[in-house]
């Protein structure tokens, strides 16, 4: 299996490449040259399968140059019942909400309580089998931009990993008190966190930028090192979220909640397009499925562009209650725009270019169509975000997060506005306790308490949920880190924490 830029189809790679320098060197995301098959009996075996052989299944198909005994010590390291709680790491959870019957795909049982350990404890694993491959000998430099959980869940991915160093950088204003403190307070010796003054955009930008920087490039070189990403732009971060829907199939199919064959719809609440798209990825390898849902927040720029074909990011951000999806530039839809015109390098190229100098673009009509056939977009404001953790809550007793409040309430809008009954699996992203705040306001239990663990704690007396032990763990741990930044500092703040003198 080899890779592609979505900007120059010419380059192509092995995962091994693909994996270990995680950006093409001419700013594409690297891509499967094609899409490997899930046969009816691949399908059905997996039926029976634990969910660790069900991955093993599915990434063999894609990293062709990984042995079956390297993929299986990658797949057996990450997926413990140690660290995730039991052996099923994404397990459902079966509610109704208005009437209608959901079923919540938990991936957020894992180390951080979000779901980006799902790739993020597998991820290094892939890399530095990767590096043992075409690596040279080089240490693998991580750069995180992060919108609250890919940070902690990279950083506690690649700690003390030797040949590894990580860096993160975080929104000042525009994470949850939880999310901050996880990041602030990471223990290793290869880790290094910072927060900017700006948004999750200018982070993610300045991150690409530094990237594919040709001067930064030849000092790390110089000093034996390469840069290598943890964000979904690295595709060892975005194939093992297939896993997890493909798993979903199956695990719907053991509950009855769906014949053998009978298709899905999917929803799923995203900023970045990354978490969406590796749904549609595993449609395209013969997952049964008829709509996917993209649930935004009220920065709701994928909601426009698959309602109207015009992406724009030229419009006003809002700070939320879900902060993981406050973004208005999603990196990973170029690897859809990619597939849907029919892997046309040349017309993606164009329209990210048109993102860089107009911050906007329209596709044609063709790839609208085929867009809309498959995608339904949808947004939940403030009030609807909190209104649908209150009433999921007073009509279940089901405690869910702020993000995954975004994705029942489109959820519910899709299923009304369509009445479309078709089984649907919802993505729940993070555990409740990392927004305490927000869901206790939800829940109109007053004011809240002034500290983030007494928020914690007062959640779990009102709610009788258990807290999570990572993040109980975290009461009275005292910050490593409080260095804030420009975008424009950056670069020196890369530098400095990797102990380089220019």
């Amino acid at each position: 299996m080899k890779y592609n830029s979505t900007q120059d189809k010419s380059k192509s790679v092995l995962s091994a490449r693909a994996i270990a320098q995680g950006i093409s060197q001419d700013g594409g995301l690297f891509v499967p040259e094609s899409f490997p098959q899930i046969t009816e009996k691949e399908l059905k075996g997996m039926l029976s399968m634990s969910y660790r052989d069900r991955a093993k299944l599915i990434i063999s198909k894609y990293l062709t140059d990984f042995t079956e005994q390297e993929i299986a010590e990658c797949v057996d390291s990450a997926y413990t019942a140690e660290k995730f709680g039991s052996d099923n790491p994404a397990p459902i959870a079966s509610v109704e909400f208005n009437g209608s019957p959901l079923n919540l795909l938990e991936l957020w049982h894992g180390p951080t309580c979000a779901f980006k350990d799902m790739a993020l404890q597998i991820l290094p694993h892939f890399l530095t089998k990767s590096l043992q491959k075409v690596g040279g000998g080089k240490d693998a430099v991580i750069l995180v931009a992060t919108s609250g959980d890919t940070g902690k869940a990279a950083l506690e991915g690649f700690k003390d990993v030797a040949h590894t160093k990580i860096i993160v950088f975080y929104p000042v204003n525009g994470v949850s008190a939880m999310q901050k403190h996880q990041m602030n307070t990471q223990e290793g010796e290869n880790v290094y966190v910072c927060a900017i003054r700006g948004n999750f955009d200018d982070a993610q930008t300045a991150v690409k930028k530094i990237f594919t920087d040709t001067e930064t490039q030849a000092i790390l070189a110089e000093n034996n090192m390469m840069f290598s990403s943890a964000n979904s732009i690295n595709w060892g971060r975005l194939l093992p979220q297939i896993v997890y829907y493909v798993s979903a199939y199956c695990d719907m199919v053991n509950l009855g909640k769906v014949a053998f064959g009978e298709k899905i719809n999917i929803t799923v609440p995203t900023g970045n397009f990354g978490n969406i798209l590796a749904a549609y990825y595993a449609y395209e390898m013969g997952l049964p499925v008829k709509r996917f849902i993209c649930a935004s927040n009220s920065n709701n720029v994928l909601t426009d562009f698959i309602r109207t074909g015009v992406y724009n990011k030229n419009r006003d951000f809002y700070t939320t209650v879900s902060p993981s999806m406050d973004i208005l530039v999603s990196s990973n839809l170029e690897r859809l725009l990619y597939c849907l015109s029919g892997n046309n390098d040349a017309e993606t190229k164009g329209y990210m270019d048109l993102l860089k100098t107009e911050g906007k673009y329209t596709v044609t009509t063709k790839i609208m169509d085929k867009l809309q056939s498959m995608f339904w977009g949808g947004y939940a404001d403030e009030d609807a975000t909190k209104r649908t953790i209150h009433d999921l809550y007073e009509q279940q007793g089901y405690l869910c997060d702020t993000h995954t409040a975004v994705a029942v309430s489109v959820c519910d809008a899709y299923i009304r506005e369509t009445g479309d009954m078709t089984p649907v699996v919802i993505a729940s992203t993070a555990s409740p306790y990392k927004f305490s705040k927000a869901v206790l306001g939800a829940l109109d239990q007053g004011k809240a308490p002034d500290s983030e663990f007494d928020m914690v704690e007062k959640l779990r007396e009102i709610t009788g949920a258990p807290v999570p032990a990572p993040l109980a763990s975290l009461r009275g741990k005292k910050a490593r880190f409080g260095d804030v930044t420009d975008k424009e500092g950056m670069q020196g703040v890369v530098l400095g924490a990797l102990g380089i003198k220019r």
